[in-house]
Formats: C-alpha cells, structure tokens, sequence
C-alpha cells in the first residue's frame, strides 16, 4: 500500500538495538484497542487483520489485510512500518516474512479444492499453489512445461490472477476455463492461445483476484510453496524442484 511508504516511518536499523523475545502471542484487550485506535484515526480505512506482542522488547505488531506489518507501543505516537531481522548465525532471519508466509499458507489452506484447477503427478511428493493468468508469456511456458512439473512430483494447483482486473478480457477468458467441464484442458487451450467455449456459471475468480491483491502478489506467474514463501516469477520444472527440496 502506497500510504505505507508515505505516512509511516520504516527502517529496519532501528531495530538492531532493540531485545528479541520469545513468542508470547497474548495481548490485552485495552492495548490492542489502543493501538487500532490509534493507527484508525490517522488512516480511517486502513485493513487491520490483528494485533499481537512483536519479538521487539515492549512493541506490538500490527497485521494489515495486505501482508504488511507496522510497529508500535502503548502511548506511542509512531508507527515503524518495514522488516523485522533478527541476526543468526546463518545470518539476517526476515522475521516479519515468516510471518507473512504463515498468514499466506493459513490463507491459501482454506480454499476447496473444488476452486483450484489441479495438475497431479502420479507420484506427489510436494505441492504449490499458483496465480495464473491465461494472457501472461511465462504462465504459459510454465504451463507448457506441465509435463515436467509433474514428473518431478510437484503438484500445481492454480489460482486466477487475471492481471488486468476483473471484467477485462483476461478475466471472462480465464472464467471460462473455471466454467468449462473439463478444466484442466480449457485451461491448456486458453494458455495455447486457443478459443474456449464461453460460458457463465459461480466461479470464483473474483475472489481470487483480491485474495492475490491482499497477499500482496503483484505478478504472474506467482507460485507459493505450502509454507506459504512467494517464488515470483516462472522457474523451469529442475529449479522449481531443488528449490522445494527435491531430488532430480
């Protein structure tokens, strides 16, 4: 969100000298309260998803709807908006992506099934989710590339992300492929350039689409493992699999 960069003060340095704690997700109701109330009167409308104690020693970490944090404490009157990096030695842990990919994965685990459009390998050793959108160039050499996705293990389960909004031709192409009775081939047809049927039926790819808005994907194709990590952008089916994990 644009008014992140404007209105909110961000620099990750700040926090190199501030405590980590352990995790102790339990806030009080007045604080918590405080600190939306705070947050609201400054940017009425601004989509807050929860708040909770943060690992810096007396702050608290507010979750928009959007995957962004922003930082602050009871009676404060900043909020820090940015990255939390805790240093190991390993090196810097982006704290605050970790917990975007648990939200991401807790997101993406309540879809059925039955709004995904799924490529199963006979032999599933992993599984991504994907937003897709018919029109864009690497969507299609990644779906073009199916077959070797699907010796490797990987699974592929796709979900719209028409990239030029909904109700554009984009989005009634890539409906179509959710409407079609076999799914799996519209959507090989629509990657292929071809024509599909038109057809309207309850569809999910609205939803879709503002899901991939509010967790911040941006692109396509954007994969993301069930851990809930973003890997933007295509990878051939050997990078893809040694970046799950995979043998090859």
């Amino acid at each position: 969100m644009q008014f992140l960069l404007k209105s909110l003060i961000g620099s990750f340095i700040a926090f190199s000298a501030v405590s980590v704690l352990a995790g102790d997700t339990s806030i009080d109701s007045d604080v918590e309260q405080q600190l939306i109330d705070t947050l609201q009167k400054a940017v009425p409308n601004i989509p807050i998803v929860g708040v909770e104690p943060s690992q810096l020693d007396g702050f608290y970490e507010i979750a928009l709807a959007n995957g962004e944090r922003v930082f602050s404490r009871p009676g404060m009157s900043y909020f820090i908006a940015g990255n939390l990096f805790q240093p190991t030695a390993d090196g810097l842990v982006n704290l605050t992506e970790l917990k975007r990919d648990e939200y991401r994965a807790e997101r993406l685990a309540g879809i059925d099934s039955a709004d995904k459009i799924t490529f199963k390998p006979e032999d599933k050793k992993v599984s991504v989710t994907v937003f897709t959108d018919v029109d864009c160039g690497y969507c299609q050499k990644l779906h073009r590339e199916m077959d070797k996705y699907l010796e490797a293990g990987i699974e592929i389960n796709y979900l719209a992300y028409p990239r030029a909004g909904v109700g554009t031709d984009s989005y009634n192409k890539i409906v179509n492929a959710w409407c079609a009775e076999d799914k799996q081939d519209a959507m090989t047809r629509l990657k292929a350039g071809q024509n599909v049927t038109s057809k309207a039926c309850e569809n999910p790819v609205a939803d879709q689409y503002h899901l991939a808005q509010e967790l911040g994907i941006r692109g396509t194709p954007a994969i993301i493992t069930e851990s809930g990590q973003i890997i933007s952008g295509y990878r051939s089916a050997p990078v893809l699999a040694q970046m799950l994990g995979l043998s090859q």
